[in-house]
């Protein structure tokens, strides 16, 4: 991969008021079960995040709470048997990662209360009825939206006006990423710039895939997605802020454990955006930010 391979950063921050978090401990452990569609290495300090906002919430783990782990490792066929454990073991909670663990965890079980993370649009996809009322079993917070994926884009023909080619790195099995795609083609059309589909299935497409973005030598617009977050240390990746998200799961996990019903739960979604710009990154890369980007930035990793 060549200089022109830069990535730029959005993230999300979730807009809530404040909650009350004095947890009543129950006199037997409620168990939890967390799905997650990539690998336990990738998720690790997202899943941390959740277990630190669950003990401010007053959950002891082994005392008031115990949390059951389950990794696809980006290979979703194996989601249907992993949930079916987790239905088997009752777990009192299904928190997912990714809109198709949330899909498989849908599909198990219409009784068991689901909180999803990092979703994309869960209405589109079929997973509730509506964000108000989400009605059912499944609520949580969701953060994918296909025209983020243009102004990615867009930032970058920014900081590389000479761009003409750009490499699109998504999965076509994860249902989310058909819309991201036509938008950020659409994009591409309106700048003028070529798009070249990397496209990863499976753990065993990765190979073929970087040899396609090296021979390409483009820059890249790479989708979230749990077989490529599997992926992540192979490929350069466009990743989320997504710390928030799974503290906010940790409040639906409590709401829920207090009485809530997750149908009458809000789905949520990001009201504000900030763009990071990694300068050492971009240093290495033989790039210069322009001064009109560097000023519209949220922050600025020297």
């Amino acid at each position: 991969m060549d200089r022109r391979a830069f990535i730029t950063f959005v993230s999300g921050n979730i807009l809530a008021g404040p909650l009350v978090v004095a947890a009543q401990q129950s006199a037997k452990a409620r168990r939890i079960g967390l799905l997650i569609g990539s690998s336990q290495s990738f998720v690790a300090p997202y899943v941390a995040i959740f277990r630190q906002a669950l003990r401010a919430l007053g959950y002891v783990e082994s005392e008031s709470i115990a949390i059951e782990y389950r990794y696809a490792d980006g290979h979703y066929d194996r989601l249907p048997v992993l949930i079916a454990d987790l239905v088997r073991l009752k777990v009192d909670i299904v928190v997912t990662e990714g809109t198709p663990p949330t899909r498989a965890a849908k599909q198990a079980t219409t009784t068991i209360p689901i909180v999803m993370t990092v979703t994309g649009d869960p209405v589109a996809a079929g997973l509730v009825t509506n964000l108000a009322r989400p009605g059912g079993n499944l609520t949580g917070a969701s953060f994918f939206f296909p025209e983020m994926a243009a102004k990615r884009l867009q930032l970058l023909k920014e900081v590389i006006p000479a761009l003409s080619r750009v490499a699109i790195v998504w999965n076509p099995s994860n249902t989310v990423h058909g819309p991201v795609v036509k938008s950020v083609e659409e994009a591409a059309k309106a700048l003028g710039i070529g798009v070249q589909h990397v496209k990863i299935l499976v753990p065993a497409d990765v190979d073929d895939a970087l040899l396609a973005i090296a021979r390409g030598r483009e820059s890249l617009v790479v989708l979230e997605d749990g077989l490529i977050n599997v992926c992540s240390p192979q490929i350069a990746q466009v990743a989320a802020n997504r710390p928030e998200l799974w503290r906010r799961a940790a409040t639906f996990v409590d709401k829920i454990l207090r009485g809530a019903k997750p149908g009458d739960l809000p789905v949520e979604q990001p009201v504000r955006f900030d763009l990071v710009i990694n300068v050492s990154t971009a240093a290495r890369l033989r790039l210069t930010i322009p001064p009109a980007v560097l000023v519209r930035a949220d922050q600025v990793i020297e």
